[in-house]
């Protein structure tokens, strides 16, 4: 079955097919019809991102000690949230890895918000976006890891704390690390997925019923959010600490 084609994904293939195209040739891939090389699923991501530059972009030059309003309020509490949680995860040398927390929280938690505005759609209810960001963040800690303690020391992690483990611990490490963006894709993307369609269905019914639901979807996004950066938290301490 094909795709439905929102409007905002409608309005992309109609005045932006061309550069569509030219990005999918860059990464060696093309669209099956040329005239809509765009998917719901990458302009949604578009909108969370430029609604994320001009919400912050605006706030800026308005944030006020004396008279802060409700967004600047907002943004404070996710930050303090962000950072009392990052303290208590990583330590306190950890707020150095908080702008790349907050990026990741904030984006996730307005991509599955975004799906309670009429005629639109959770780019994470889409497998491709939750697999971006779980392969975002395996990359991520790895590379942290790394530059934080050496490729060999790093790599000394998978061996185990006896050395006549190694054998034994290693491939098992490994595993477990190559399923954690499985398991954080599959995470995200079975909770917004089947939210939204709970969501979609009682929206034709009662009007209690669908504010109800519109509740449950709103905490459902704001709970995945928060549970899929609190294990890149645990990830990325796992990767940068010291054993003594």
């Amino acid at each position: 079955m094909p795709e439905h084609e929102l409007w905002v994904t409608a309005l992309f293939n109609k005045y932006l097919a061309g550069p569509g195209n030219a990005a999918l040739a860059l990464v060696g891939m093309h669209a099956e019809n040329p005239d809509k090389p765009w998917a719901n699923f990458v302009t949604l991501q578009i909108v969370v991102f430029l609604v994320l530059v001009t919400l912050l972009t605006v706030l800026r030059p308005r944030l006020s000690m004396e008279r802060p309003g409700g967004v600047q309020h907002f943004f404070e509490i996710v930050y303090g949230f962000l950072r009392d949680q990052t303290d208590e995860m990583v330590g306190h040398h950890g707020r150095k890895f908080l702008h790349v927390f907050a990026t990741l929280f904030l984006f996730i938690l307005f991509a599955n918000e975004l799906g309670i505005i009429p005629t639109f759609e959770s780019p994470t209810m889409f497998a491709p976006v939750p697999l971006g960001c779980a392969m975002f963040a395996f990359l991520y800690y790895h590379f942290m890891g790394i530059l934080e303690q050496g490729p060999l020391k790093y790599l000394a992690h998978f061996a185990g704390p006896i050395w006549w483990l190694a054998p034994i611990m290693f491939p098992i490490e490994i595993v477990s690390h190559l399923g954690r963006p499985l398991s954080l894709t599959v995470r995200l993307y079975a909770n917004m997925f089947a939210g939204e369609s709970v969501f979609l269905v009682f929206l034709g019914l009662t009007y209690v019923g669908s504010v109800i639901f519109m509740g449950l979807h709103v905490f459902v996004g704001a709970l995945q959010a928060y549970i899929f950066v609190l294990l890149t938290m645990v990830y990325v301490q796992g990767a940068v600490a010291h054993d003594h």
